[in-house]
């Protein structure tokens, strides 16, 4: 099994406080260390790059290596204000600015049930928050504000990279019946059975609920809930190859992502704000398992 590379983190038996922070391939990150869970973020885009409950495998895949600049592949990326490409200008990058960004930690707290921590970015007329609370359970909530006096359009994700045993080997249910878009074909069609991501998979959904991340080579099942207001986005490039990233890698993650705005624009007035959640637990709490 290949480990989680920020698992080096934890491999001392020192002890250490709940929250410190470490310097790892260019970048300032936070080390979690909390009887409920441990946990990695990076300042660079709020972006959560390893989540483990206690007892258990790591929840969240992350590229072993990271480019000197830009976007760290894998955890949770925060694709804002826009998700997959600009409308309009090509030359800006992939799923926006926030993911390239340092964002403030405002505030982090220690209880009995696990971390919380609030993330903010100040960017032009938004102000985006990303709260995150951790322990048993995986909770990401954000929300963006609109400070101009003119409307606009927003696309954003929770862009999930889910670390799996075999991805040839996972299986999604809780789709049953829901309404599938296939972006590179620009179809629709109503879907049914499990989803699996062998060969490669894009697609996206319109459901409400759970779903389940059958992972079978590590015996496991995730239950994800991407939130009654956004879409469902399941991706893995298949054999396509990924900057950066190795062969023996891809087999590793499955992506499950929420996402709003994509499929249909987003417009937000003056000081109205938008919301996206992504929540995740063990597979004994799922509904229906």
């Amino acid at each position: 099994m290949h480990k989680h590379p920020l698992q080096r983190f934890f491999r001392s038996l020192r002890e250490r406080p709940t929250f410190g922070w470490e310097r790892y391939q260019r970048r300032d990150v936070l080390v979690i260390d909390h009887p409920r869970c441990q946990a990695v973020f990076s300042r660079q885009g709020a972006q959560l790059l390893h989540f483990q409950p206690t007892g258990q495998k790591p929840w969240l895949w992350c590229a072993a290596k990271w480019p000197q600049v830009g976007a760290i592949r894998g955890g949770v990326p925060v694709c804002w204000p826009w998700y997959g490409r600009h409308p309009s200008e090509n030359a800006w990058p992939s799923h926006g600015w926030a993911r390239l960004i340092d964002w403030k930690l405002l505030a982090s707290h220690a209880g009995v049930d696990g971390v919380r921590l609030h993330w903010r970015l100040q960017l032009c007329d938004w102000q985006v928050d990303l709260h995150a609370h951790l322990g048993e359970r995986m909770d990401l909530r954000l929300s963006t504000e609109h400070q101009d006096s003119e409307p606009c359009h927003l696309s954003q994700a929770l862009h999930a990279y889910w670390r799996v045993g075999d991805a040839a080997e996972t299986a999604l249910s809780g789709l049953e019946d829901a309404e599938g878009y296939d972006p590179l074909n620009r179809t629709t069609y109503r879907h049914s059975g499990e989803l699996s991501v062998v060969g490669g998979c894009q697609r996206v959904f319109r459901h409400d609920g759970e779903l389940q991340l059958k992972d079978r080579a590590w015996q496991r099942e995730l239950c994800i809930d991407t939130g009654h207001a956004a879409d469902t986005v399941v991706w893995h490039p298949g054999t396509r190859p990924l900057l950066g990233v190795s062969w023996n890698e891809v087999a590793q993650f499955v992506c499950v992502e929420a996402a709003s705005g994509g499929t249909t624009r987003q417009s937000l007035a003056p000081g109205e704000t938008a919301h996206l959640s992504l929540q995740a637990r063990a597979g004994g709490d799922c509904r229906g398992v």
